[in-house]
């Protein structure tokens, strides 16, 4: 069986960020073919286009780590209605200089939790805009806009009881999202 491996982006520095949870407890339910890399994004200059000619180390490793993947996991907080401005650097960074960005072609999976009712919507909505752009292909459905309330977790980090089928439904269309999409007519799974 085809194995892929999954850029996991966290739109969150903060150790213990409810995204961050979030991420290590979704990636659990993945089937054995898929293994989750994160990627790390804390350690990233500001993007400055003056440095596109000479980038960082890190800026090269983040970009190394994005062109060995099959697929994205974005996993975002909502700052202030948008999302983190780690989380755009890094994006910045990786799609620059013109014409050698990383991110082309590489299916993608968006979700994000929040304290707030209506989870990270309108972060979701803004990286959506973002990615179009980049010309990341992004599962559309089902969304996942989690509500971080109590029970979300488990003692073991795992996702919760309560939100345990929604999010096992939504982590299997990602897997056949990211499956169609990398193995299409024209394309190989390590495109």
């Amino acid at each position: 069986m085809q194995h892929f491996q999954i850029a996991v982006v966290i739109g969150s520095l903060r150790k213990d960020s409810l995204n961050r949870q979030l991420a290590n407890a979704i990636v659990r339910l993945a089937p054995p073919h898929f293994s989750f890399k994160p990627v790390e994004i804390g350690d990233l200059p500001l993007y400055d286009q003056d440095d596109d000619a000479q980038q960082a180390d890190t800026v090269i490793r983040l970009k190394q780590d994005i062109a060995a993947s099959q697929g994205l996991l974005f996993v975002t907080p909502e700052y202030n209605r948008s999302i983190p401005g780690v989380l755009k650097n890094a994006i910045d960074h990786a799609s620059r200089p013109y014409g050698h960005s990383a991110w082309p072609g590489k299916p993608a999976g968006v979700l994000g939790v929040s304290v707030g009712a209506i989870g990270t919507a309108m972060a979701q909505q803004h990286l959506r805009n973002i990615l179009a752009y980049l010309d990341v292909p992004v599962m559309g459905q089902p969304e996942a806009f989690v509500h971080g309330k109590e029970g979300l977790f488990d003692a073991d980090g795992n996702i919760g009881a309560a939100s345990k089928e929604f999010l096992q439904s939504w982590m299997d269309h990602f897997v056949a999202w990211v499956q169609k999409q990398t193995l299409m007519p024209g394309k190989t799974a390590s495109a």
